[in-house]
């Protein structure tokens, strides 16, 4: 049965690979709720499970970068500061703190491997020392980095965005689905359906409860996974919807989508979920605010605004008026955030993963703020991942790109569409970001966020180039709002 949905994802991934590029697109975030396929039997890897969205990624990069325009591209990108230099020297820190820090501090300096094998590790940690975890965990970050440059290439075409902002939709499309397959196996017997998609060497933790009930997983490792999963989604399909030229995902699917994202994120039952749902409401209320008092003449930013908000306020309406006829109905939610979040302290689990940070940190300090090495220590906290496996140079170099990326503006004369994907962009990153804080293990920082980085650069590449050709030719184009030049490509 593992060799049907093998044979499938490779026949769609050559698929994409040869045909048209946009098709990985939508394989890209189709496979992101698919976290526990080993889509290479793990006995060919020696027990190193290599899961969709990477394998993904690394053929964006293969489409992408591997022609003599690409890699001309990277080149100027990786030189230029306003780019990806700080990301490429980051990288380069990354690898030379791989290779010699594991070697130069072995058997110094204490960590928490990556992969738990003993529960005594767990606990006290081992001595440093080089493992094959330096070197996927390497390969991991290195798809990562390749990846943000070959997404800043692929989607410089506006007509590209379009296609990424619809693949959006299909990736949260099927992690709702496979929350609800997941949902429905304590009812009825669907393992034969399910088991083919969980085939990860690592600890699959499908069956957990908690208060009674079932924690839903989805097809991901476990329920923090799929909840960070829902997050994610959930901010693209929401902050990123105004630059969504098709009307029907924008104003249709959008909400429907999101209400469901939201209940799989209460099922997940993930404290860090909750977290970052709390701060994705924040976010959102300030957008709103935002949208709201801003004096631009940016129409995409005051789009709907009287529908957000009485739909916010009947939902707030409603729901008081329940309370006031059964007030207890709000107990088990209150005790659910409770045990979940505000007692989160007290549990076992939060004090193993504060150990982790704290032996991660201590490592950084051991070494002389050299790091251990991509892929030695393991942490609960992704800046502590940062920071201790590359260093306090590649920490500081890797957050500098951070922000540089959520500082970057369009010029003046950038359409609608650009301005309200950049600004998208830059609020969905946040709740991640949060999450990653509080649970992030490794130094890899994902497919998710490469996507990021690249659609960030790709616009601000693309309205530079829009602008010049402005410069040059004032009177061939407009420079405001061209939606409906873009609708009539994509329908061609």
């Amino acid at each position: 049965m593992e060799a049907i949905p093998i044979a499938l994802f490779w026949g769609l991934a050559l698929l994409g690979l040869s045909g048209k590029s946009h098709v990985l697109l939508y394989l890209f975030f189709g496979t992101m709720p698919f976290g526990a396929f080993a889509v290479i039997p793990p006995a060919l890897t020696g027990g190193l499970t290599l899961t969709p969205t990477p394998m993904l990624a690394l053929l964006i990069i293969i489409r992408s970068l591997c022609s003599w325009g690409g890699l001309k591209f990277f080149a100027a990108a990786a030189y230029s500061r306003k780019r990806l230099l700080l990301l490429f020297l980051f990288w380069l820190v990354a690898i030379v703190t791989t290779i010699f820090m594991p070697r130069f501090f072995a058997g110094e300096v204490s960590i928490i491997p990556v992969r738990l094998e003993q529960l005594v590790v767990a606990t006290t940690g081992e001595p440093l020392k080089p493992t094959t975890q330096n070197f996927s965990q390497l390969a991991y970050l290195t798809i990562s980095i390749f990846a943000v440059f070959a997404f800043a290439r692929m989607l410089r075409d506006p007509v590209q965005r379009q296609h990424a902002l619809s693949a959006m939709y299909l990736g949260a499309a099927l992690t709702v689905f496979t929350g609800l397959l997941d949902f429905l196996s304590q009812y009825v017997a669907l393992d034969g359906l399910l088991s083919p998609f969980r085939t990860a060497t690592y600890a699959l933790m499908t069956e957990a409860q908690t208060l009674g009930g079932k924690r839903v997983v989805g097809l991901m490792p476990e329920a923090s996974a799929y909840g960070g999963l829902c997050i994610s989604f959930l901010c693209l399909i929401y902050f990123l919807r105004h630059a969504m030229t098709d009307r029907w995902l924008r104003e249709r699917a959008s909400p429907a989508l999101a209400a469901l994202l939201v209940l799989f994120i209460w099922l997940s039952t993930s404290s860090g979920a909750y977290v970052g749902l709390a701060v994705f409401g924040l976010i959102a209320a300030m957008e709103w605010a935002w949208r709201k008092n801003s004096k631009s003449a940016d129409t995409f930013a005051r789009r709907r605004l009287g529908f957000e908000f009485w739909t916010a306020f009947s939902a707030l309406l409603g729901l008081s008026l329940v309370l006031l006829v059964n007030p207890s109905l709000l107990d088990p939610i209150v005790g659910k955030i409770d045990e979940m979040v505000l007692s989160k302290s007290q549990t076992r689990s939060y004090e193993e993963r504060s150990m982790w940070t704290a032996v991660g940190w201590q490592a950084l300090a051991d070494t002389w703020g050299l790091g251990v090495g991509i892929g030695s220590t393991r942490t609960s906290n992704f800046a502590a991942a940062v920071f201790s496996n590359t260093g306090v140079i590649g920490g500081l170099l890797y957050f500098a790109f951070v922000l540089q990326t959520l500082l970057s503006r369009l010029p003046s004369g950038a359409d609608g569409v650009s301005r309200a994907m950049l600004r998208g962009v830059h609020l969905a990153y946040i709740p991640a970001f949060i999450i990653g804080l509080l649970a992030g293990t490794t130094a890899d920082f994902g497919s998710y966020n490469a996507f990021l980085y690249g659609v960030s650069l790709a616009l601000t590449i693309s309205a530079a180039k829009q602008g010049n050709r402005h410069l040059e030719n004032p009177g061939s184009a407009t420079a405001i709002n061209p939606p409906f030049n873009l609708r009539y490509r994509l329908q061609k």
